[in-house]
């Protein structure tokens, strides 16, 4: 896979002012940060922003970021999971050398340290279900209560847990705890849970182990083992840092990391939970992680989203220490901006209705030139078929039009872009009254789009050749929630109706369909347009990346 090379760009945010403290006062010669996923799902748009932040500050310091996935729950994880990790975060532009890593790689070395808490009386075997281990917690308000078992002797939670990991006992039947303080303010240091019994084949350990390590216990070690400096984290992991310190206080690891903590991505119109995700795919209502209405980094792939424009757009939110809401236009914007500088133009007709040219000879086509990209001439130019019978866009004719209405209708005339004028002198209809066939007549002298007496029209329309143009699916996508804040906990119910349009019957440029290229074209007056997977030899699928303006935003009565 061809990374996309990324031009290290110094930042400011405060995790950049405290990691050039660091390098200034000599507490760190070299920065090591990582990119820690779990292998249960897809990237979505928020790791984009950790991984930016995390690649990008180790580019910009000449420091390393290592990913490791943090694989401590086999009955979640896949081998599609990691290697989707990977590709995505090539596709955005990084790449972590030799330094990939996993916290499985690190299980027996967890597991003795385990055993030196235990041995220092700083960890228990408890026997409460996880109902009871929950309830025994307290809440924010009330302390919580020991546990019955809290008083084994260092003997018997040392057997209970070798046994535990021999795979003596059954799921849930017992854990281990550290043995901190159930009265503290902080829940999470109220005995939390270490290691939990599960019988799992592991997707690299296989059979080895029974216990598998929690995450608040493998992620701190992992980072120490590897010598990160900067265990940088989203918020919600802002109450986990005194255990993160309590652990790495009372056990031998061979380095200290900090954790900080930044705000985590939210957008408007869209949720990132890996649970909601999950079920969105479970449950159909999606096509897979990569449906490109999904925010997964494989489904803005699929969409035709540069990484580029990303990458653009994690820059302009900034990194910041308060949670906020993003409106999704800031990320269409950044989408936009990009593609009309790179995206060569072409023409498409989504909606066909066909034209005859009644006083153009028939059984001639003459070759048109069309520029490639009004902004660029170095892209050059290509040739267009012109004939009698053509396809316009169905929207830009109406019978009987409004006063502003400027596009074709019966008696006017408009300018097909790179041809002549043509004036619509017929209408034919189907038995039900339905608009099928327009009658026009064209002024020879326009070719080329301007009339040599000077008379002006006020529309320019594209059109393709109904000889030449090559039939095609396009897929206009839109949000995928009709909601600006939609609900985690009933998402079904803000699922837009209207997210995918499918159109069978378009029509493109014999350019168009022959490009494999996978290149995002845009085509004129319509949007952004890129080639998907599911095209076949003669039946090509296009899906739309983004309109040229935001017209979701005026559809649903506010901003998108």
């Amino acid at each position: 896979m061809t990374t996309e090379p990324v031009t290290a760009e110094a930042g400011s945010d405060f995790i950049r002012d405290i990691v050039q403290a660091d390098l200034s006062s000599k507490r760190h010669s070299r920065i090591v940060t990582r990119f820690p996923p779990e292998p249960n799902g897809y990237l979505h748009i928020g790791h984009a922003k950790s991984i930016a932040l995390n690649f990008g500050i180790a580019q910009e310091f000449a420091g390393k970021c290592h990913l490791r996935f943090d694989d401590t729950n086999p009955t979640k994880e896949e081998q599609e999971y990691i290697d989707s990790i990977q590709a995505d975060v090539h596709w955005l532009g990084y790449d972590w050398g030799t330094d990939l890593y996993y916290a499985s790689d690190y299980f027996d070395r967890l597991y003795d340290w385990a055993e030196g808490l235990i041995k220092a009386g700083d960890a228990y075997v408890d026997d409460q279900s996880q109902e009871e281990i929950r309830i025994n917690r307290g809440t924010l308000t009330e302390p919580g209560k020991n546990s019955p078992f809290r008083g084994r002797t260092v003997e018997e939670n040392l057997d209970l847990f070798r046994r535990m990991k021999t795979g003596e006992f059954p799921n849930g039947s017992r854990v281990l705890r550290a043995k901190i303080d159930m009265t503290a303010g902080n829940i999470n240091l109220r005995d939390p849970v270490l290691y939990r019994i599960l019988h799992a084949e592991h997707p690299r350990t296989g059979t080895k182990w029974s216990i598998y390590p929690s995450y608040d216990y493998a992620h701190g070690q992992s980072d120490a083992i590897e010598g990160i400096t900067h265990s940088i984290c989203t918020l919600e992991f802002e109450d986990h840092r005194p255990l993160y310190d309590w652990l790495l206080e009372k056990l031998p690891v061979p380095s200290k990391p900090r954790q900080y903590e930044f705000a985590r991505l939210n957008l408007t119109y869209t949720l990132l939970s890996k649970r909601v995700l999950t079920q969105l795919v479970r449950d159909g209502h999606v096509s897979g992680w990569d449906d490109p209405r999904m925010p997964t980094i494989a489904g803005l792939k699929r969409r035709g989203v540069p990484p580029a424009a990303v990458r653009e757009f994690v820059k302009r939110i900034g990194v910041a220490k308060a949670n906020s809401v993003v409106d999704v236009g800031m990320l269409e914007f950044c989408i936009r901006e990009h593609l009309n500088k790179s995206a060569q133009r072409r023409m498409a007709v989504l909606r066909p209705l066909k034209v005859v040219i009644e006083n153009y000879p028939e059984g001639q086509v003459e070759e048109l030139e069309a520029v490639n990209h009004p902004d660029d001439p170095s892209l050059g130019t290509r040739k267009i078929s012109f004939g009698r019978e053509l396809y316009i866009e169905r929207d830009d004719f109406m019978e009987n039009p409004p006063k502003k209405f400027f596009r074709l209708s019966p008696g006017h005339e408009v300018r097909l872009r790179y041809a002549y004028f043509v004036k619509c002198t017929g209408v034919i209809k189907n038995s039900a009254g339905e608009v099928v066939e327009l009658r026009c007549t064209y002024d020879p002298a326009t070719k080329g789009g301007n009339a040599p007496d000077g008379r002006k029209v006020k529309a320019t329309m594209h059109w393709l050749s109904a000889k030449d143009s090559v039939p095609a699916e396009i897929r206009i996508y839109n949000q995928l929630f009709s909601n600006p804040s939609p609900s985690a906990a009933n998402f079904a119910a803000d699922l837009n109706p209207e997210s995918l349009e499918v159109l069978p019957d378009a029509r493109i440029e014999p350019s168009v369909a022959s490009n494999n290229s996978g290149e995002v074209m845009q085509f004129e007056r319509q949007g952004y347009f890129v080639r998907d997977k599911d095209s076949a030899p003669g039946k090509p699928v296009f899906n739309r990346t983004i309109g040229l303006r935001d017209t979701f935003a005026k559809e649903v009565g506010g901003k998108g």
